[in-house]
């Protein structure tokens, strides 16, 4: 059985002799977070995943295939007393990578910046920019000192590429979140640890759509090396999974 975070059990050392290091992935339950975990575990790294909520997801059932490497916590990441919770939860843990992979969209991805309701437009950027920065700034301390701290971004994020529009409200969404890990690197400026945007393209997944023209078997490993890569690379970087740099 997986080991629970939420239920205070103890915990085991992070890294052990025999693995790669360990990697605290935010939002693994399902589509490219869960993709990411069994990467990982691939490649011999541990996992600690959060989901929201209490229902079973892919990541248990990633936890039972793979005994002691896997642990489990809930996590919504646009409540701040559960980030600070988790982080309570994992006091005096190292993680070699903290990897925030949140993300929505607005439900009609046609609606331009003067259709969207307000609820809607402060649920995305909620969810798709203070979260995840809310996230980075509660965790920062359980990554070690070279380690890497890396957020999901987007392609449509980049304001030098957008030629075409569209999708407004999740382009402005990942851009803000683009612009606040900038101001976060700014803030730690001269700190070696290494922090990663990731512009993963159109994936066929739940939030990407049927009609994205990659799959998530293809695309994940990429990403997951892109990451490994960056390892020691102090300062921020803004990369597709090809490991090239995405315009800002």
């Amino acid at each position: 059985m997986p080991t629970s975070l939420v239920k205070g059990i103890s915990m085991r050392p992070t890294t052990s002799r025999d693995t790669a290091g360990t990697v605290l992935l935010v939002g693994a339950s399902r589509g490219l977070g869960l993709a990411m975990a069994a990467e990982f575990l691939k490649k011999g790294w541990n996992v600690v995943g959060t989901v929201r909520g209490s229902a079973r997801t892919g990541l248990h059932d990633l936890a039972d295939e793979h005994a002691g490497r896997v642990e489990i916590g809930a996590l919504d990441i646009t409540e701040p007393d559960q980030i600070a919770a988790l982080h309570d939860r994992l006091s005096g843990r190292s993680f070699d990578i903290l990897f925030v992979n949140a993300g929505t969209a607005n439900r009609n991805q046609d609606e331009t910046i003067a259709d969207v309701s307000t609820d809607e437009f402060v649920r995305v950027m909620i969810t798709n920019a203070l979260g995840p920065m809310r996230v980075v700034e509660g965790l920062q301390d359980l990554v070690s000192a070279n380690g890497l701290i890396g957020v999901m971004s987007s392609g449509q994020g980049s304001i030098s590429n957008n030629e075409k529009g569209g999708h407004e409200v999740y382009r402005g969404s990942k851009a803000a979140l683009n612009q606040y890990m900038r101001s976060y690197a700014a803030r730690h400026a001269g700190e070696s640890r290494a922090l990663v945007l990731m512009a993963p393209g159109w994936i066929r997944t739940e939030l990407g759509g049927m009609n994205a023209p990659f799959t998530v078997e293809e695309s994940v490993p990429k990403i997951v090396d892109v990451l490994v890569s960056q390892q020691e690379k102090s300062g921020l970087q803004y990369l597709d999974r090809e490991g090239r740099t995405v315009p800002w």
